[in-house]
């Protein structure tokens, strides 16, 4: 007779196989989570560009997108696509899968009279405005007796750009 908890020898290996199969998770493991269509992603990163830091979440809250929508460039979404909770990465982004190529376009001479009022204007001076209704923002390029010249391409167009990635959570499509 059993006079441990009372419980026949039966019953105890019940138990112990009840225990094996919950750990085990009967063969249903729940999928490693990856980045797919709809998903919901953060992750920290460090932008370097021509060897030199730019911009980095570490230390900060991670950077959050969802995946196929146009939150962040194209060609980083795509080298994340298929990545998983916990995976590091280095990516290259050439310039046309990041911000594009200077728009000769974008370089525009506007009368000097628009900045009056700004006394400590220089070559490289970054400047707000509005065309339209659209603000704008660009980089003074040459200051001259009457004209200005403003290049209001990204900053960064034009550039190979160079990510560390770290994926820190991933959130399923809402279905």
């Amino acid at each position: 007779m059993n006079k441990g908890f009372g419980l026949g020898a039966g019953k105890v290996w019940a138990m112990v196989l009840a225990g094996l199969v919950l750990s085990s998770g009967f063969g249903c493991k729940a999928k490693p989570k990856k980045i797919e269509e709809g998903s919901t992603v953060k992750f920290h990163y460090t932008l370097t560009v021509d060897g030199a830091p730019v911009d980095s979440s570490v230390g900060k809250e991670p950077m959050s997108f969802v995946q196929g929508s146009p939150q962040i460039i194209p060609g980083l979404q795509e080298q994340m696509m298929g990545m998983m909770v916990g995976e590091k990465k280095s990516v290259d982004v050439a310039p046309e899968k990041a911000y594009g190529m200077p728009n000769p376009n974008a370089v525009q001479k506007v009368a000097r009279t628009i900045f009056k009022d700004i006394k400590d204007l220089k070559v490289g001076s970054m400047v707000k405005g509005q065309s339209g209704n659209q603000p704008i923002q660009a980089r003074v390029i040459e200051i001259g007796k009457k004209e200005v010249t403003l290049d209001m391409n990204h900053p960064l167009a034009g550039k190979a750009l160079h990510f560390d990635v770290e994926v820190v959570d991933i959130q399923p499509k809402v279905k």
